[in-house]
């Protein structure tokens, strides 16, 4: 699961491939569709979603000649659940944040 991860949050450090995925998020489509919206080449497309299948996040058909891509879903939630157990860590500094503001406030209107 660890190779898988790295993978998935390599991938993700792009953000062409986050732009392609956000995309097929919408359904399928072809590296010419993927590559359109970039001002990309099939070929400089097709290099992107091939990192985008290596982390698994997504598969690819022929479909004639045309190369369709799905998104893959489980990598996803898998990084999901790997960053959900550091979520305590954000809750508890951003409630000791809105402690400091709201002591902040109060003293601004004792000094007015």
């Amino acid at each position: 699961m660890v190779e898988r991860l790295d993978l998935t949050f390599a991938a993700l450090g792009d953000p062409t491939r986050r732009g392609m995925l956000a995309q097929l998020a919408t359904g399928e489509c072809s590296i010419s569709e993927l590559a359109e919206p970039l001002a990309m080449s099939f070929a400089g497309a097709s290099k992107h979603v091939k990192v985008l299948e290596e982390a698994g996040l997504v598969t690819r058909r022929r479909a004639g000649r045309a190369h369709v891509i799905t998104i893959q879903a489980e990598p996803l939630a898998e990084a999901e659940r790997w960053l959900r157990q550091w979520e305590r860590f954000w809750t508890d500094r951003l409630d000791a944040l809105e402690t400091a503001l709201k002591q902040d406030r109060s003293k601004e209107k004792h000094c007015g």
